[in-house]
């Protein structure tokens, strides 16, 4: 398996990019609906202001929430997740995207890195269907041997660039940036949390697997 290229502080300011990518549309947007509020007095503009500040601050929110458990520490060494929580983030951070979620697993805790490597894979998840389309996850029942899978069906699905190889340990001469940290990070945190991760096509639809080593 060849070593991972970038350094720790590389890695670090590409992933904190790709936060900031996702948080900087929706913050713009609540900066203009600010404004729109201190300049018009017509009562139609401030309520279309109000919600578009509203809906705004709900969008930041979810992807700050989501970046939190998938890129951030979440807690300290060997913490464990709520699966009802990897959920519910999850559902918040798709809402109103063309991804439609379908979640089944059990209620239960998982550990910090697996359910972080599960996060990661529905944004890889995501990548595969640029059209957008249905995510279906699903979890096995017993999370002490994790194992997941995420079906990506829609139009023109295909496993994202890079992902498959960062995935097979093949790091050396893959180009590195800020569209494919997501999938490199994503092979990182699977490498640490000692489980493997293969892609298939079944149909139309791409099948993403995530287990434990055996």
């Amino acid at each position: 398996m060849n070593e991972p290229l970038l350094s720790p502080i590389e890695l670090a300011a590409y992933l904190c990019s790709r936060v900031c990518h996702d948080v900087i549309s929706p913050v713009g947007a609540i900066t203009n609906g600010l404004e729109v509020l201190e300049e018009e007095n017509d009562a139609e503009m401030r309520g279309f202001a109000m919600d578009l500040i509203k809906k705004s601050a709900a969008q930041a929110s979810a992807k700050l929430q989501f970046a939190r458990l998938a890129f951030g520490a979440a807690g300290s060494a060997g913490m464990q997740i709520d699966l009802a929580d990897a959920e519910a983030v999850t559902r918040a951070f798709l809402a109103g995207s063309k991804v439609q979620l379908s979640w089944s697993g059990p209620r239960a805790v998982m550990a910090k890195n697996n359910v972080k490597l599960m996060l990661n894979l529905v944004l890889t998840g995501q990548q595969a269907i640029p059209r957008g389309g249905m995510l279906a996850v699903t979890i096995a029942e017993n999370p002490s041997s994790p194992a997941f899978t995420l079906r990506c069906s829609g139009e023109g699905a295909r496993v994202p660039a890079d992902a498959e190889a960062f995935f097979s340990g093949s790091f050396d001469a893959r180009p590195i940036d800020a569209h494919s940290i997501q999938p490199y990070y994503a092979a990182l945190v699977a490498r640490e949390a000692a489980m493997s991760v293969s892609f298939s096509r079944d149909g139309e639809a791409v099948v993403i697997a995530a287990s434990a080593h055996a």
